[in-house]
């Protein structure tokens, strides 16, 4: 029999069992070699690969064994090795081996007994892969966090002082409308400013959006005419915080600010199928179709870099098929499409 022949994969028929144990290895290896769940993977590992004993390690030298450990003495002074020499090495039946993740030294895994080289490579291929993955996560949800940083910090302050002057102004002639804006104007600073979990529903948007629509008529008058219309089956759809705001913001900021006369935003909600689609429009200056793909990918002229941002955070949460879509032309104005699936696992207010 050649050693390859003796792999897991090749001596046990079930290959869809196989490959289910090996992704939860990688499930439990999510949080790295210390994480709360790096002994349930190596238990995974040992039964995977079927070896006597299995130990992970990570810079530290705290080991996680599962099944039979090999000697104390022998194994403390392998696992030293190992870390400091960076190179595999085998002695007292025990094989131990380094595992670089992008090319950085992150710990090292044992085995126990007699184990095929191949097996070696196999196993330690599955950690390393496993704990690049988690890295990989772990720097998308940083920088999706950064993102929703960036946005809550992106509130204008030439909208805020227009916005206060605005109310101070309301004060002595109309008291009551003062106050009701300034109500309103506290709600939007909420929702804007505070630490809410990474997702809301739809609901809590436009709620947001009809918020900062009052708060945006008061400072532009008659200039500015808004239609907001939302159907029932879609207030429920779980949505990454804050995508609505940015996108209303900028139709009136880019759309209807720069141009005479009055103005007109629509949004709109709906459901269309098994998918949730928000429109938000404006009969402003419009932009070439052109300059409207560079601002989406992120490429453009430092405006529109929220509607980037929420596009960008809509993809990474449902892939490439959802995110947004821009219809506009130079005088004609500008109609943003957000389309989201109305039921996604994992995605949850």
């Amino acid at each position: 029999m050649t050693e390859s022949a003796r792999l897991p994969w090749r001596s046990r028929p079930d290959a869809v069992g196989v490959l289910g144990a090996a992704r939860k290895v990688a499930d439990d290896l999510k949080d790295g070699l210390s994480g709360v769940r790096a002994r349930r993977a190596a238990h995974g590992l040992r039964r995977l690969f079927g070896v006597a004993g299995l130990g992970l390690s990570d810079l530290s030298g705290t080991l996680m064994w599962s099944g039979r450990p090999g000697a104390d003495d022998a194994v403390s002074r392998i696992l030293d090795d190992v870390l400091h020499q960076e190179e595999p090495i085998t002695a007292g039946g025990v094989t131990a081996v380094p595992l670089h993740v992008h090319d950085e030294l992150a710990g090292a895994l044992l085995l126990v007994g007699e184990v095929p080289g191949a097996v070696t490579r196999q196993a330690s291929d599955l950690v390393v892969q496993a704990l690049e993955r988690g890295r990989l996560e772990a720097s998308a949800d940083q920088a999706a966090q950064a993102e929703l940083r960036a946005l809550r910090a992106e509130m204008s302050p030439h909208f805020v002082y227009n916005a206060l002057t605005v109310i101070a102004s309301f004060v002595r002639s109309e008291p009551d409308r003062a106050r009701d804006l300034m109500l309103d104007f506290a709600d939007y600073t909420r929702y804007s400013l505070s630490r809410h979990g990474e997702y809301t529903v739809v609901a809590e948007e436009f709620r947001a959006v009809e918020t900062y629509l009052a708060l945006q008529r008061a400072v532009l008058g008659e200039r500015l005419k808004v239609q907001v219309r939302v159907a029932p089956e879609v207030l429920a759809v779980a949505v990454p915080y804050l995508v609505l705001e940015p996108l209303v913001e900028n139709a009136i900021r880019h759309g209807i600010e720069p141009r005479s006369g009055t103005g007109l935003v629509q949004v709109h909600g709906q459901a269309e199928g098994n998918d949730c689609v928000i429109s938000v429009e404006d009969d402003g200056v419009g932009m070439e179709p052109e300059r409207a793909a560079a601002i989406l990918a992120g490429s453009g002229d430092g405006t529109g870099l929220g509607m980037a941002n929420v596009d960008r955070r809509l993809r990474t949460v449902y892939g490439a098929w959802y995110g947004l879509t821009v219809e506009t032309a130079v005088g004609e104005g500008t109609r943003v499409v957000l389309r989201v699936p109305r039921f996604q696992p994992g995605v949850l207010p």
